[in-house]
């Protein structure tokens, strides 16, 4: 079980943003938990610095390839990319410095997966450097995957089924549960022990992380198996609920939870 740092960018700046709020019909813009006085390239430093891959750096919205190539170069090899890849900018941003593109909206597109783009992205980047994003919202007993930052709702459920078919094309999912995302108001419980009982690729899972206890939580569903990700609860995201360098000493390379 690991620690899974992020770096989410909006309009450029590192912000904690509730995730159902992101939508182009809310006057105000989406609600927002924190915005970073420190750049992109800071946040890459430090979880380089405390040797913690395998974290992200997802685009929300247009006007964040500058911030977002700013923190890849900051650190190469040590985050992954998402928000606008495709199969045509994939390759420029694992050139750019990104381990792993993680793409969602061009592979679920017209509501359901899209197989032969799926088969176009795996060629291009191959397996181990492409992590499919299974980001979800709840519809009465099914967990929905949605797209078009996490605004529209496609027919394709989280099931072990469909993890089995995609994980045959990826190296790890990463799945926000996107109700609950930037709520600090607990993790989506019945989402993470039915994610627990898959045996498959890595899986990653955020969303309504705001104490020791969801982390636990997560640990004993997943057996160990589920790595996490921190955001509006965390102190260097203007939180009160989580320090980052605990977890980063718990869970990061050298930690006793660490791999």
């Amino acid at each position: 079980m690991r620690f899974r740092p992020c770096i989410d960018l909006h309009d450029g700046v590192v912000k904690q943003i509730v995730g159902a709020t992101l939508s182009d019909s809310e006057p105000n813009g989406p609600q927002t938990n924190f915005k970073a006085r420190k750049p992109a390239q800071w946040f890459a430093d430090l979880y380089r610095r405390d040797g913690l891959t395998g974290g992200h750096v997802i685009q929300l919205g247009p006007g964040n390839a500058e911030a977002a190539r700013a923190a890849l170069s900051q650190w190469p090899g040590g985050l992954q990319v998402g928000g606008g890849i495709d199969a045509d900018n994939a390759c420029q941003w694992l050139d750019a410095g990104a381990s792993h593109v993680i793409v969602t909206s061009w592979v679920f597109h017209d509501g359901c997966i899209d197989m032969d783009r799926l088969t176009l992205l795996n060629r291009r980047v191959g397996k181990s450097r492409l992590v499919l994003d299974l980001s979800c919202r709840r519809r009465e007993n099914t967990y929905l995957v949605a797209t078009n930052r996490w605004q529209t709702f496609t027919t394709e459920a989280v099931t072990h089924s469909l993890m089995d078919r995609l994980s045959a094309y990826c190296d790890e999912f990463l799945i926000h549960a996107v109700d609950v995302e930037g709520r600090c108001a607990g993790i989506e419980v019945d989402l993470v022990d039915y994610l627990g009982r898959w045996q498959g690729v890595p899986v990653t899972y955020a969303g309504g992380i705001c104490r020791q206890q969801d982390i636990d939580q997560i640990e004993s569903s997943g057996n160990g198996n589920i790595d996490f990700t921190v955001g509006s609860a965390l102190d260097i995201f203007g939180g009160s609920g989580l320090a980052y360098n605990e977890l980063a000493r718990r869970y990061g390379p050298d930690g006793a939870f660490g791999v």
